[in-house]
Parts: C-alpha cells; sequence; structure tokens
C-alpha cells in the first residue's frame, strides 16, 4: 500500500469548511514507513491554533476531503 501525499511543509492552506480559522501553513509532515501506517500534517492557523490532519489521499479522511485546499 502507498501514500499519495497532498500537502508538504511550507504549503499555505484554507479550510473550505471554518474560513473563520484563516489561512494555515503546513509546519509539520509525518509519515510512517510501515505499510498501512499513517501520514500527518500539522497545520498552525492564523487563528494561532496547530490542527493535526491525515494527510494520504488514499485514505478516505484525508485532509483534502475534509475541506482544506492549497492556496
Amino acid at each position: 500500500m502507498t501514500q499519495r501525499r497532498y500537502l508538504r511543509v511550507g504549503d499555505r492552506v484554507a479550510h473550505l469548511r471554518y474560513p473563520q480559522w484563516g489561512e494555515g501553513e503546513v509546519v509539520e509532515e509525518q509519515h510512517s514507513t510501515l505499510a498501512g501506517g499513517f501520514c500527518m500534517v500539522r497545520i498552525l492557523f492564523d487563528d494561532e491554533i496547530e490542527r493535526a490532519f491525515i494527510n494520504d489521499l488514499e485514505n478516505d479522511s484525508c485532509c483534502y476531503f475534509a475541506g482544506i485546499r492549497i492556496i
């Protein structure tokens, strides 16, 4: 099983469902080397809250499907 990463460190993003968070920047990316392991990103938004999301396009819970878009 391969991972298809969506975001990389430094990407600027916005959340379609939560515009009140403001824009965000990917500050950390982690990915497992084990088969079936998670690929995660941490995003720091303008509201100064850091949020974590799944970053694997092969996963139905990927941040892309949750509404995170690169700006």
